[in-house]
């Protein structure tokens, strides 16, 4: 997995790369929860993940429930279709703030 972070005023877009699964879960945490910490909105961008296995979906539920706690989103954007799958599996479709 390799990542970008882009700021633009109050909103991290963390675009993605690569397979996301319990190699690199703590990596991706790393990245994405401190923006949320920070108080900041934060946009997945999943178009170039080409694998998500459940350590991977946990990274995306836990990312939105703390952005919850803190009074801020988690927007999880441009879905590759192999993740997309793996999250209407999970039915997080309802759950999870997906554009």
């Amino acid at each position: 997995m390799t990542y970008k972070v882009t700021e633009d005023g109050n909103v991290n877009t963390v675009f993605l790369n690569g397979e996301i699964d319990m190699d690199v879960t703590e990596s991706a945490k790393e990245v994405i929860l401190p923006l949320i910490e920070a108080g900041k909105e934060v946009h997945l961008n999943l178009k170039d993940v080409s694998y998500m296995d459940s350590s991977g979906i946990s990274i995306l539920i836990e990312s939105h429930q703390l952005a919850l706690e803190k009074g801020n989103k988690v927007i999880v954007k441009e879905v590759s279709k192999s993740v997309l799958k793996v999250i209407m599996m999970a039915k997080l479709e309802q759950i999870l703030n997906l554009e």
